[in-house]
């Protein structure tokens, strides 16, 4: 980049503007959505609402199955393809790493894909 196409303020001001690294670790749509609890709350479902994830290593068909909760209420699975890694960091105890939310709702489409939810890494830097 250089002065000669960006103004001077504008050309400062982004070369001391310090990196910071995207706090997101991954997104997906709720898998299982229409075999569990969901349409019990489905109201309260809306953008930005927080959900639980929650490891369950005994699950008969998949050991790194992650559910979905909210209010207690089981929503559905993060998809088994996108599971493993954060399965892992459950596994040893690392949930507080992590705040997941509802990303995206469309109750027009198909159960499965009626919500989606982003993972994305805590930032604990200015906690007192």
């Amino acid at each position: 980049m250089s002065e000669e196409f960006v103004p001077k303020a504008v050309f400062e001001s982004i070369r001391q503007q310090r990196y910071e690294p995207s706090r997101f670790f991954m997104d997906f749509h709720i898998a299982g959505f229409a075999y569990y609890d969901g349409l019990e709350v489905i109201e309260e479902l809306k953008l930005g609402t927080v959900v639980t994830l929650v490891g369950e290593p005994d699950n008969p068909h998949d050991p790194d199955a992650v559910a979905i909760y909210y209010q207690g209420k089981k929503l559905g699975y993060i998809p088994s393809s996108k599971n493993t890694m954060f399965s892992t960091f459950l596994y040893f105890g690392h949930s507080d790493l992590f705040e997941a939310r509802i990303q995206t709702v469309n109750l027009e489409h198909h159960p499965e894909r009626q919500f989606r939810v982003v993972v994305r890494v805590k930032d604990q830097r200015h906690k007192a």
